[in-house]
């Protein structure tokens, strides 16, 4: 399994959310088996977001796809505010 784990500022949460929810078909085509929403609890400007894969592979190419297609592009990232750092991580021993 990976995880693609992904940080950034935002402009407000609801159009955020309603921006990643519209590419919950993308997301299943890609392989993402579950997926998690995090705000720190002093910042509510700022969400993290793990995605799971099956494999690096997968992940790695979703992180593409955001990088190429979504962030790249306003109108497909609505709510975003600053830089995504993303990076795909695997269970350590």
């Amino acid at each position: 399994m990976a995880t693609l784990h992904i940080e950034h500022p935002i402009t407000d949460f609801a159009t955020w959310k309603a921006a990643f929810d519209q590419f919950a078909g993308k997301r299943a085509d890609a392989g993402v088996t579950e997926h998690r929403i995090h705000q720190p609890v002093d910042d509510p400007a700022y969400v993290v977001v793990q995605l799971d894969f099956p494999t690096v592979k997968q992940a790695q190419a979703f992180r593409e796809f955001l990088e190429t297609r979504v962030w790249a592009t306003a109108a497909n990232s609505p709510g975003l505010a600053g830089n995504p750092q993303a990076r795909v991580l695997v269970t350590a021993a």
